[in-house]
């Protein structure tokens, strides 16, 4: 037990599995105090389970996570008292006004009166909830709802906050709300560790994560994910987007080609082959009348293509695969 430790979250060779499933797989990571770090894959890549472990509501089934720098397997107790947790579906009571359910959680950690109505007043004003004290949970809007079960989570004054899609289904608005609370409480010295499927998101953070099927893949921040991908990305403008990119998908070198609007995202491998080569091969193909222009990518673009070099590692598939189940709105 080191309370004084570095990193708030460590983890190494962090393994949980469900029977013959291997739900995360031999995870290694470190969160600094004061970051928000984005955990972001499809469903089922593990970041509910992750976010489960750290919490002390999970054993693993090997290697270790310091929350704090307390052990999660033999300092529970040390770590939830250190910890906010908001998961998909939080425990609001919806015949219970917005302050009666604080003051029920209130109740639940032991706060003093005096520091709950202090701390109480300071989150309402902060999530500009005021107006809505007296109103029953169940008729607030979805954005409300995630604003009142934040407050709940804040009410023990945790040192990390664990945020499992803490905005999925939320309108835009709400969850730009949302994200200037995390940022005020970054500032005010909290650390955020947030799973997500939305790639704005994403962008929001100092460090992302990208977990498939219980591995996490890549780590950095969101600039250096696009800029050090060592695939190139280009779009390509058709009148025949589904016939070129179902070429496209079977040619060596193609890592992903993925709709873009209008347009074709492509991502290709330079030591493999060019753009050249490709229009050669669509010309004889009798798809020829395709343009392709260099772009930057976008943390979109890097998550898929990052996503198809995994399966075509795996399994020698082509750049097509499964839906990758990330969101951009």
């Amino acid at each position: 037990m080191n309370p004084e430790a570095s990193a708030m979250v460590s983890t190494r060779d962090l393994t949980r599995r469900f029977g013959a499933l291997t739900a995360v797989d031999r995870l290694n990571l470190e969160i600094a105090q004061g970051e928000i770090f984005g955990l972001v894959g499809p469903d089922g890549s593990g970041k509910t389970t992750t976010l489960r472990l750290l919490s002390g509501l999970l054993h693993p089934t090997q290697g270790q996570a310091l929350v704090a720098g307390y052990d999660v397997s033999r300092d529970v107790h040390a770590v939830k008292d250190r910890i906010g947790y908001m998961a998909q579906r939080f425990g609001l009571y919806a015949d219970l006004t917005v302050e009666e359910n604080m003051d029920f959680y209130a109740d639940l950690f032991g706060l003093p009166s005096e520091e709950r109505d202090r701390l109480t007043s300071r989150l309402l004003r902060m999530t500009r909830m005021e107006p809505f004290r007296a109103r029953a949970a169940g008729k607030l809007s979805g954005g409300m709802k995630q604003k009142l079960a934040l407050m709940c989570t804040l009410l023990h004054h945790p040192q990390i906050l664990f945020l499992d899609e803490p905005t999925n289904g939320v309108d835009p608005v709400s969850r730009r709300d949302f994200w200037a609370i995390l940022y005020q409480l970054v500032k005010d010295g909290m650390t955020v560790l947030v799973t997500t499927a939305y790639l704005d998101e994403a962008e929001r953070c100092n460090r992302v994560g990208l977990m498939y099927r219980g591995r996490l893949v890549r780590c950095d921040s969101p600039d250096a994910l696009k800029g050090r991908l060592e695939e190139v990305c280009y779009e390509v403008q058709t009148s025949w987007p589904g016939e070129v990119r179902a070429f496209l998908e079977r040619c060596a070198g193609v890592v992903s080609i993925e709709p873009a609007g209008a347009a074709l995202h492509l991502f290709l491998s330079p030591a493999q082959t060019s753009v050249a080569d490709l229009q050669r091969q669509l010309e004889a193909e009798g798809l020829g009348a395709v343009e392709f222009e260099r772009i930057a990518p976008s943390l979109e673009d890097v998550f898929i293509a990052l996503i198809r070099k995994v399966q075509q590692a795996g399994t020698g598939n082509p750049a097509s695969g499964s839906d990758h189940g990330l969101q951009t709105h």
